[in-house]
């Protein structure tokens, strides 16, 4: 299954194990393993740093994307015993940037952790890619994440849509071993149960985008 036509893409990235053990090391150290999310944690932790701007994830980025892409932003999502809960399905709309500023096509601004976040066209969103690191291996008993393939060729879609979408097509379960990465589209509906057993799930989500911003406005 490709990127570019399923929306995402499935890499049994053995090369990334040992970062993704640095990460899971990191993170405890620090007590964070206990929170279900952090955002910027690529700005919090050297680990994450040195991940999301390793050679293999950027070339990687480039790769799917055609050209020379640049890290928008890395969340960790953290779901646990303590920490259990169920994303409906959905699609990822927004970006962070610097500050706010007015492009035909972006709406719906909003500030979260003193960081704008706004919904950009979906132009925007085509030149975008999320990989995502998993630092534990992940199944269905531990809520991997579910998704809709080819959805991210329909748009961005309502309430509605994504309900008829995920009534009428088949999911796929994105089972995968620690160190494996996970490449999707933004937009490409997803979602994840609650865990079913006693572990965890841990993923480091990386998004990066070939989108050239205006004059003075960075990816926060």
């Amino acid at each position: 299954m490709t990127l570019h036509e399923n929306g995402f893409e499935i890499f049994d990235a053995g090369v990334l194990t040992q970062l993704a053990k640095h990460v899971s090391l990191e993170l405890s150290r620090n007590c964070t393993v206990a929170r279900p999310g952090i955002r910027n944690t690529d700005k919090k932790f050297a680990s994450v740093y040195k991940l999301a701007h390793s050679k293999y994830m950027t070339q990687l980025a480039a790769h799917l994307l055609g050209r020379k892409a640049h890290l928008v932003r890395a969340i960790l999502f953290n779901k646990s015993a303590s920490n259990n809960w169920a994303v409906p399905w959905h699609q990822d709309k927004t970006v962070s940037v610097s500050q706010q500023f007015f492009m035909k096509g972006w709406r719906s601004w909003s500030i979260k952790e003193g960081v704008h976040h706004v919904q950009p066209s979906i132009d925007v969103l085509n030149q975008m890619d999320t990989l995502r690191l998993h630092l534990n291996d992940t199944d269905r008993k531990n809520g991997c994440l579910k998704v809709i393939p080819a959805s991210h060729q329909l748009g961005l879609l309502s309430v509605g849509a994504i309900k008829t979408c995920v009534e009428k097509q088949s999911a796929f379960n994105c089972e995968m071993s620690t160190g494996g990465l996970l490449a999707m589209r933004p937009h490409l509906l997803h979602c994840s149960e609650k865990l079913l057993s006693p572990s965890k799930r841990s993923v480091v989500h990386s998004e990066y985008s070939c989108f050239e911003l205006p004059k003075g406005i960075f990816w926060a």
